[in-house]
């Protein structure tokens, strides 16, 4: 091509390109232009997805707060709910475990197992070695379908995955777990294969814990595990110590009536029942475990009654002067009845004297003064003519005295009951006693349920608060020089009573069965526990100095207990610390007694 058609070709082209120019940015405009709008659709659209989906969330959350999971079934709230002890422990708990469940016809028509019944049932006892391999067998050769374990661990599960037979499932259900194992067991109960609650507070709260609209609220009780721990080591302790058949104790708030440990022995777990723990027996010295001896077994508590006596005879008049004497050398034959006195302590004694020795023979005097136009109602007051109050469905109805057609009682019912015998209550009618007696004399009823401070009920008034500041002293003295000394624990100002009672029964009294029991208070100066110990039929050995009474058993397990749970309740020892009772200290003296 020759220069000049190459001039003229390349002044062709610049002109289209310069001709086409204004065309291309109008594109590149438009172009950008609708990416821009786009975006802005895209950026709309996800910002109207988010504002519907956070109303939805408030509506949800406006519309049933108290159950986040509603829609999901409840699969975020448990179908039992929680126990909680005060402090928030848990008592009781649901959980998702799983099962092993043996399905015959899990590969149809065919046999059930790939291998051998006895070749799986091995298989499962390695496995499971408390399982029995013979019985196992059984089960599985006899093509029933059914449960072969209980709460099985994820890798268990695994191991018997690896067996290869599809006739072993593994359900996954809600299971009741109780974390601290016997612990308050008679309290909490069970719950049955049903899922309903049994004997304790899972009976009592057996509707809060499974409803939907109230299941994930825990049950909050008045028990504090600490202050049950400890006192269910004392009493395992002291029935140990002295060979007992059964124990019983209690802790109590005086000024609410909150029992924050209550205990029976021997115990069950209600997380593995025993056939035996819930078997009934004819022979009351082989009650079946889940017996409940701190609220429903009755006894004659013996000398434990007899501060409630003087209290209602100076709340009545009938003692004026603790320097009376009472004649007390030998045996008292007074309505058609003789009382005796375990040994001799004298010519005569004060009412001081009287309860610090334990005299019996004084206590007769005492009673038959008041009769039972005053002794009879105050016993009532105290709730000892019915069931005891608490929540538990365990609950034992006292044996109190029919009297006359009136209801009143003879002459020798009101004696023989101003020293705790002819009639029986519980170890709980004794605690709630006693915490009017030390509290200024208002008598409340016990319960298993947290009360808030400020909320606890007015009560009644059974003492006047002069006559229950008058026992808070007489109390103190016989643990400090009488027959609860070994119940003593320096710095904590425990005052008490022992208590020691032949076991009765339709067959009549047995000598040589007794039960034993020391009510006490601390710190006497500010009365603020009550701490109660029963000991069933414990036998005199070396251990007991070759003694049966409450004052060689029942009363070293409240001098054992009391320190522990102290400092866990805010009391601590403090020896420069005590109840006044100088004005009594010359009416004192010392004795063993009971």
């Amino acid at each position: 091509m020759n220069p000049l058609m190459a001039a003229m070709g390349a002044a062709k082209v610049n002109a289209v390109v310069s001709s086409g120019r204004p065309g291309l940015v109008h594109v590149r405009a438009h172009a950008l232009a609708q990416a821009k709008f786009r975006a802005l659709w895209v950026l709309l659209i996800f910002t109207l997805v988010l504002a519907m989906a956070m109303v939805r969330i408030v509506h949800l959350g406006l519309s049933d707060p108290a159950r986040p999971g509603a829609d999901l079934d409840g699969a975020l709230i448990p179908d039992r709910g929680d126990i909680l002890d005060r402090n928030g422990v848990p008592l009781a708990r649901a959980f998702p475990a799983y099962s092993l469940w043996f399905n015959p016809h899990a590969m149809g028509d065919g046999a059930p197992l790939v291998h051998s019944p006895a070749e799986v049932a091995a298989a499962l006892v390695r496995i499971f070695p408390e399982e029995d391999v013979a019985e196992l067998t059984t089960r599985l050769a006899s093509g029933k379908a059914g449960y072969l374990h209980r709460r099985i661990l994820p890798e268990d599960a695994n191991r018997i995955h690896a067996l290869g037979e599809p006739a072993l499932e593994f359900p996954r259900e809600n299971e009741r777990y109780y974390p601290q194992g016997t612990m308050a067991a008679h309290v909490l109960g069970y719950v049955d294969s049903l899922g309903h609650g049994q004997v304790g507070m899972e009976a009592v709260f057996d509707k809060q814990l499974t409803t939907r609209e109230t299941r994930s609220t825990p049950a909050v009780l008045s028990i504090d595990a600490r202050v049950q721990g400890a006192l269910e080591d004392g009493l395992a302790w002291g029935m140990n110590r002295a060979q007992a058949k059964g124990a019983a104790g209690i802790v109590m708030d005086v000024d609410t009536g909150e029992v924050l440990a209550l205990a029976s022995l021997p115990s069950f777990n209600p997380n593995a029942l025993r056939p035996e723990d819930i078997s009934d027996s004819a022979d009351p010295t082989k009650q079946a475990n889940i017996f409940n001896r701190a609220t429903n077994q009755t006894y004659e508590l013996g000398s434990v009654m007899k501060p409630i006596t003087v209290a209602t005879a100076i709340d009545s008049g009938v003692i004026t002067n603790l320097a009376r004497r009472y004649p007390s050398d030998k045996p008292l034959e007074i309505a058609g009845i003789t009382v005796h006195d375990h040994e001799r302590f004298g010519a005569s004694l004060n009412i001081v004297e009287a309860l610090i020795h334990s005299s019996n023979i004084v206590l007769a005097q005492v009673g038959d003064q008041l009769g039972a136009a005053r002794m009879q109602p105050t016993l009532q007051a105290l709730g000892f003519a019915e069931r005891p109050y608490i929540e538990l469905p365990a609950r034992g109805r006292p044996g109190w005295p029919h009297g006359d057609s009136h209801g009143v009682w003879s002459r020798v019912t009101t004696i023989t009951a101003a020293y705790g015998h002819g009639f029986s209550i519980t170890p709980l009618h004794l605690a709630s006693a006693y915490a009017a007696l030390v509290n200024g004399g208002i008598w409340r009823p016990a319960t298993l349920q947290k009360i808030e401070p400020g909320r606890a009920p007015a009560g009644r008034r059974v003492w006047q608060a002069s006559t229950s500041a008058r026992m808070r002293q007489l109390l103190r003295s016989i643990v400090e020089v009488g027959t609860g000394r070994h119940a003593d624990a320096p710095g904590f100002r425990i005052g008490g009573k022992t208590g020691t009672a032949e076991r009765g029964d339709r067959g009549g009294y047995h000598r040589d069965q007794v039960v034993t029991t020391f009510a006490a208070a601390f710190p006497m100066d500010h009365p603020r526990y009550v701490v109660i110990a029963t000991l069933d039929q414990p036998k005199a050995n070396a251990a007991t100095s070759f003694q049966r009474t409450a004052a060689w058993n029942a009363a070293p397990v409240v001098g054992r207990v009391i320190p522990r749970i102290g400092p866990l309740l805010g009391i601590m020892p403090d020896a420069t610390r005590d109840i006044d009772i100088t004005d009594i200290s010359p009416l004192i003296a010392n004795g063993d007694g009971e």
